[in-house]
């Protein structure tokens, strides 16, 4: 999985993907996602690495049917606020 953080005004950004998502679009309905590599594009990181990562940030984007996988089974995300697109599926964390 690929993995990028960025330090905002906001706090930490995270974005984790699948690779074999990054650069494609995925539609389901009205809803569209392309997985950016200006966003998504990041270093290649183990099990381990993302999840401190999700527990240090202050949001997250999470694509692909691996990485929202770890984010579910880690408890960081709720299955049913998982967004499934064609082909993948998308989540996005924000601790308050």
């Amino acid at each position: 999985m690929l993995l990028n953080e960025r330090d905002t005004d906001e706090g930490l950004l995270v974005s984790v993907c699948d690779p074999e998502d990054l650069g494609e679009t995925f539609e389901n309905g009205d809803v569209s996602l392309t997985v950016e590599p200006s966003f998504y594009d990041g270093a290649e990181a183990t099990e381990e690495e993302i999840i401190d990562s999700l527990s240090r940030c202050s949001t997250a984007n999470i694509v692909g049917t691996e990485a929202v996988a770890l984010a579910v089974e880690h408890g960081f995300v709720e299955e049913k606020n998982v967004l499934e697109l064609d082909g993948t599926r998308h989540a996005q964390l924000i601790w308050m």
